[in-house]
């Protein structure tokens, strides 16, 4: 007999740590809530200290745990102190959501250099970063941990519509998740990733706008997606219940992927 319970569903994260980047709105701002609002104390990180500290507040006077920590995404240095803020207000850090990300919008031959550099810098590098700092330290403690990627769907399609450096970049955290999973499996660090369609959030509020408005008609379902319907595949990927997967990519998409656009 099984000493787990009938259904094993625990999204229980009470004592657990965790950093949020990317936490100062949207999507980011949404999953700093949630895991607070289950237990866990958590690090918001991100470049606004003003929203984190709004945030923050929102968040203890709900009853949970929450620090501001201004972190820049394309500095290294920045992303290991952001680590070592939350390891000094909470303790060894066991749950990674590495959300922070920026698109590009522009045509691949149009890209500045300068450009180039920072979208691979905070779509990429930061979240490997940040993955080996908090997975080194964990290792160190002999601590099992939860790492979750964001992606996106543009790692499964890419149309031409100006972002396909950011689509290359969201196609690497897959493969990132898909290569760190192995590697510190042994270490019972799970590693996996959500690949989310279009949600509502400030990061398409200008893509909508460059659509001309709130493209819902064009999708299967007429709707665009709110944060709030990611919330129990994030639980899933970091509470107990999903010990035994790692290296998965979860695509969110609301059928997003599936709608053929007419090249224009």
């Amino acid at each position: 007999m099984s000493d787990y319970p009938l259904p094993y569903t625990s999204d229980d994260l009470s004592g657990r740590v965790a950093i949020v980047t990317g936490a100062s709105s949207g999507l980011g701002a949404r999953f700093a809530r949630v895991l607070a609002a289950k237990g866990a104390k958590v690090a918001l990180c991100a470049r606004r200290l003003d929203r984190l500290e709004a945030l923050a507040a929102e968040i203890k006077a709900a009853g949970g745990e929450a620090i501001a920590v201004q972190m820049d995404a394309t500095d290294a240095a920045s992303l290991i102190a952001a680590v070592d803020a939350a390891e000094a207000a909470f303790g060894t850090v066991d749950i990674l959501i590495n959300n922070a990300g920026m698109p590009d919008a522009q045509r691949a031959h149009k890209m500045s250099i300068a450009l180039v550099d920072q979208v691979l810098g905070v779509n990429l590098r930061g979240p490997w970063i940040l993955a080996c700092e908090v997975a080194k330290r964990l290792i160190e403690a002999k601590k099992p941990g939860r790492i979750v990627n964001i992606s996106s769907v543009a790692h499964l399609r890419y149309d031409g519509n100006g972002a396909a450096l950011y689509a290359v970049t969201k196609t690497a955290i897959a493969r990132m998740t898909e290569a760190l999973a192995v590697e510190w499996a042994p270490f019972n660090i799970n590693v996996n990733a959500i690949a989310p369609g279009m949600f509502v959030s400030e990061m398409t509020d200008g893509m909508f706008e460059r659509m001309g408005g709130n493209p819902a008609e064009h999708l299967p379902r007429r709707r665009v997606p709110v944060p709030e319907q990611m919330d129990s595949t994030l639980l899933y990927l970091v509470a107990p219940a999903s010990e035994c997967v790692t290296g998965a990519t979860i695509r969110i998409d609301d059928g997003q992927s599936s709608v053929v656009r007419a090249r224009q």
